[in-house]
């Protein structure tokens, strides 16, 4: 067995960690939390979004989404509407105030992205970039669940971190 410090779990966290501070930074200096962030990214880059849609491209859970753009619309920063055809969906989209947060925040993003691809040589970045997309494509297309019971007989309990 792999020891629990060299697992690839355990070596994502400790990269998450390295790379995540920056932005939560720059976040909170603009108000927003990192879902906040998520969900504005996707609208800055699309028109409007349907809900559903919308927390599969952020990784939000639907229950989490709704509280999430519940308090970017308090804030005046998106807006709902339903569309006639379906009542029971919602579409998203960034309002004029959402959108000017866009030119406030993305130039210093962009800074944060050459400073992370200026810390590593081009040829690591560019792996770590294929590496990452490949295993998030392979596991998405494999047929794992994802929550999948221990394999042992041992006992987990939700507080354990996972790693092999």
């Amino acid at each position: 067995m792999q020891s629990f410090d060299l697992s690839l779990p355990m070596r994502l966290y400790r990269a998450l960690n390295a790379v995540m501070p920056r932005f939560r930074a720059l976040f909170t200096a603009h108000g927003l939390t990192e879902p906040q962030w998520r969900v504005l990214r996707v609208l800055w880059e699309r028109e409007e979004v349907m809900f559903r849609e919308l927390a599969a491209l952020t990784l939000l859970p639907a229950p989490s989404l709704v509280g999430v753009v519940d308090r970017l619309q308090s804030a005046g920063l998106v807006a709902r509407r339903r569309p006639s055809s379906d009542r029971r969906q919602a579409l998203v989209r960034a309002t004029a105030r959402g959108r000017a947060l866009e030119d406030a925040v993305m130039p210093a993003v962009e800074r944060i992205y050459v400073d992370l691809r200026e810390s590593l040589e081009p040829d690591v970045y560019a792996g770590l970039v294929t590496g990452l997309d490949a295993l998030a494509a392979s596991t998405a297309a494999s047929d794992i669940p994802q929550h999948a019971p221990p394999a042992t007989g041992r006992r987990t309990t939700a507080t354990n971190t996972p790693g092999e």
